[in-house]
């Protein structure tokens, strides 16, 4: 008998990811689409990025060079072939690949969103869990009120206020950078990988993680508060309602102590909807980190996003937004099989 359910709720995972993976192409393709036809809305790249700047007669040749005279379905179908083949393109403002673009700046977006989705964890949750204990009172209206402002503040304005009071007023930490010039030119003499914290402490020098870290506090913690504060709510509603389930009111009958009641029967449920909600918050963190990378001057693939809008440089710009689509898809994909994985009943 419990190998037949076993086997039934394998089947079910199965059947329950495979039904995922095929809606997941469709997303991409509608996602590439609409990437590819608002970057053609204003005209070529070319005009957009050269218009006005060079004769008509060399601005045709370059358009006739670069394929872009033709039809524009026939440009669409040799972009999906491009991105299949993944040739993001060629920026006109620097003249390099996308690809290499997504590789050396991505990784310090990556490294960016990692230490934020830290914070917003280490806040969020144990935050959320005690305005779920002190439900009503003093603490729960304090935390609901962080909670509500860090969500409601423009990621922009929370990076230039922690920018203003600890790197200005206090001169506790950095304002800019990923870290200081010395520390960043002796590890590239090392070789980098481009994040800079494996890189530190591949090193083995603590000065160099002491000088990565502290660059990494205040834009990890200007992106990381806006999940907190989603998380802190999350957390909040969801133990609430599992504390008033019958289990956990049988649970307290048997004698059970509260402290346990919601550690070990109440907060393992409450943390499933955050599991969900993760994936979207990690999509909103890419688009919060084109900001928070821009005041931070984090030169990461968001602060690259907006050198290339201010250069018009659009074919740079359809090459990184397609690159962040396909990631928020993935992201999308793999918090669907955790959730399948953690929570049996999202399987049928």
């Amino acid at each position: 008998m419990t190998k037949t359910k076993q086997r039934s709720s394998t089947s079910a995972l199965l059947r329950y990811l495979g039904v995922r993976l095929a809606l997941l192409i469709p997303t991409v393709l509608i996602l590439v689409t609409v990437v590819f036809m608002l970057m053609r809305v204003t005209g070529d790249p070319i005009t957009a990025a050269q218009g006005g700047r060079l004769p008509p007669d060399e601005l045709e040749a370059r358009k006739e060079a670069a394929g872009y005279n033709r039809p524009i379905w026939v440009q669409y179908f040799d972009y999906l072939g491009s991105i299949l083949r993944g040739d993001f393109g060629t920026s006109f403002k620097d003249g390099r690949p996308i690809s290499q673009v997504i590789l050396t700046n991505g990784a310090a977006t990556l490294e960016l969103v990692i230490y934020a989705l830290i914070v917003a964890l280490l806040v969020g949750i144990p935050l959320g869990r005690l305005a779920a204990r002190y439900h009503d009172r003093l603490p729960d209206v304090t935390i609901r009120t962080i909670a509500v402002l860090v969500y409601a503040a423009p990621v922009f304005f929370v990076g230039l206020l922690l920018k203003l009071l600890f790197s200005t007023s206090l001169g506790w930490l950095p304002a800019s950078g990923r870290a200081s010039t010395e520390t960043v030119l002796a590890l590239d003499k090392r070789g980098s990988s481009n994040i800079m914290i494996i890189d530190a402490i591949s090193s083995g020098q603590w000065d160099y993680i002491q000088d990565v870290l502290k660059h990494a506090v205040l834009p990890s913690f200007a992106l990381g508060l806006l999940t907190a504060g989603v998380f802190i709510r999350l957390v909040r509603i969801n133990l609430l309602e599992t504390l008033r389930t019958d289990y956990v009111t049988a649970a307290r009958a048997r004698g059970v102590v509260e402290r346990r009641v919601v550690s070990k029967h109440a907060f393992r449920n409450a943390l499933i909807p955050v599991v969900t909600v993760m994936g979207m918050e990690i999509a909103l963190m890419l688009g919060g980190a084109i900001l928070t990378e821009t005041t931070f001057e984090w030169d990461g693939l968001g602060y690259q996003l907006s050198q290339f809008l201010l250069a018009r440089d659009f074919v740079a710009v359809q090459g990184v937004v397609t690159f962040i689509a396909l990631i928020i898809a993935a992201a999308s994909f793999l918090i669907d099989v955790i959730n399948a994985l953690v929570d049996p009943r999202v399987r049928y």
